[in-house]
């Protein structure tokens, strides 16, 4: 997912980097059998996955009754 495939969503790039650097970070732990480290990175992880998800449905709900209201009236 390069930014130029979203040139209007800068936020893409911004989450994109975060995750890379927290996955780096994972799998630094990981090689290290630093588990505490490795279950706090996931939950981090989890945490931003879940956020993106949640402002992608947000988008979706807005646009979806925008558009129905545009059908119906």
């Amino acid at each position: 997912m390069e930014s130029s495939n979203y040139p209007g969503i800068p936020a893409f790039s911004y989450v994109r980097a975060l995750l890379g650097a927290h996955l780096a970070a994972l799998r630094a732990a990981w090689r290290d059998s630093d588990r505490g480290a490795s279950a706090v990175e996931l939950a981090v992880i989890t945490a931003i996955i879940l956020a993106v998800a949640l402002a992608l449905l947000l988008v979706i709900k807005n646009f979806v009754h925008t558009e129905s209201n545009k059908i119906h009236g």
